[in-house]
């Protein structure tokens, strides 16, 4: 008998592991791989943070845990720190019990709970979701899984290698009113481009004229500076200026815990009263898709940031991670500089977090993959985690023959 799925077709291969899989089989020793976005040591290897080592140990002697279901919002402590961690322990949100929160599956379950919430109860009624051109791939696969249409909004100017604050403001106020619209607070993921303070204000203030709905998403705090409270200024300054607002939050790179799907879904309301009304609704809606969230990342993270003495020894691993990325930007940077390659490059400088806009084309990463084995997506973006001192001088010498003869 034919399957009755005869007729399925084939899904293509996520572009990110086809590329680690491409990678690893490859047997050239000069290989880089510069599109996982996971950190990296200098010698090229994972690191597992000291805090989180301690934290585990913590866990192990710990007698009193055991391994029973976390309650379908997750564990208390870790969503009460999440969101002090995101919005200030100071925060007047906070105190005035407005703000609340749902653990998820990392990041990327977050901004699915909260899509899956707006797809329900949002009352713009086939409102758009804008996301950011070009943006996490995953942002377009989720609200579009959830029925909600997505539309782009200009992101990166292609002539500055920055921001083009003016498309993205200008398709802020064509945008039909009560559209939702997806920001990402710091190291934007693809470019690394961030708007200022003084960027921020425009956008709130479009944002706020024509009452568009805030969903922040944010993957990088404190990874992306070393600083935790800079990194969450575009999102404090929201809550300041009174939006009501999702916020995702992950902890795969700030802690490390990558396959720990350790992440929550913040959650800014109007008023206590319709924080719990949204609060009953993920709940209802997470207890039919996980059930309940899995406790051993969250523990973790909540350990290390209810001790003091912890909270600041992670503030350090962060500060160590954030700042070999600026070194590997500064160092790659210096090494076109000295070649001479054309074009300019301060863009490589001015961007910030894990990830690198090249500005290099797709037939440029073709010859790259294919000459020098320097594994990148075919869009330029590069993990500047993947480069240190041993071949940040063989890739910047890849770059400058592709810029100069491809």
């Amino acid at each position: 008998m034919a399957s009755i799925f005869e007729n399925v077709a084939s899904a293509p291969a996520d572009v990110i592991f086809a590329l680690t899989a491409s990678y690893k089989a490859d047997t050239d020793p000069k290989k880089v791989n510069l599109g996982v976005g996971a950190y990296r040591t200098e010698e090229g290897k994972p690191w597992v943070l000291p805090v989180v080592h301690k934290a585990d140990h913590i866990m192990v002697n710990d007698e009193n845990l055991d391994h029973e279901y976390l309650p379908i919002l997750g564990l208390e402590s870790f969503r009460k720190a999440s969101v002090e961690l995101i919005l200030g322990a100071d925060s007047k949100a906070i105190a005035e019990g407005r703000v609340g929160a749902a653990q998820c599956i990392s990041g990327t379950g977050a901004v699915y709970a909260g899509a899956h919430f707006l797809s329900k109860h949002y009352p713009f009624k086939n409102a758009a979701c804008y996301i950011s051109k070009p943006t996490w791939a995953n942002h377009r696969a989720i609200f579009e899984g959830v029925g909600i249409p997505v539309l782009e909004y200009p992101y990166w100017d292609a002539e500055t290698k920055g921001l083009d604050l003016k498309g993205m403001l200008s398709t802020m106020e064509a945008a039909p009113s009560g559209s939702i619209f997806l920001l990402h607070p710091c190291a934007h993921n693809p470019t690394g481009v961030d708007p200022t303070p003084d960027q921020w204000k425009q956008i709130a203030d479009v944002m706020e004229a024509k009452a568009h709905f805030t969903f922040f998403d944010t993957a990088y705090q404190g990874f992306a500076s070393g600083d935790l409270d800079k990194d969450a200024y575009s999102i404090r300054y929201f809550v300041e200026r009174g939006f009501e607002m999702f916020v995702a939050q992950s902890y795969s790179k700030n802690f490390g815990l990558y396959s720990e799907r350790s992440g929550n879904l913040a959650i800014v309301a109007k008023t206590p009263e319709i924080k719990n009304k949204i609060e009953s609704q993920i709940a209802k809606a997470q207890r039919a898709v996980i059930s309940n969230p899995p406790a051993y990342g969250a523990r973790i993270v909540s350990v290390v940031l209810n001790d003091e003495k912890l909270y600041s020894e992670w503030k350090e691993n962060l500060s160590t991670m954030a700042n070999r990325i600026i070194s590997m930007r500064q160092a790659l940077f210096d090494e076109l500089t000295k070649q001479g390659t054309p074009g300019t490059w301060n863009h490589i400088v001015d961007q910030i977090g894990m990830f690198s806009f090249t500005g290099l084309s797709t037939p440029q990463v073709k010859v790259l993959k294919e000459k020098y084995h320097v594994y990148l997506t075919d869009n330029g973006r590069i993990s500047m985690a993947g480069l240190n001192t041993s071949n940040v001088k063989y890739f910047a010498q890849a770059v400058d023959d592709v810029v100069r003869n491809h």
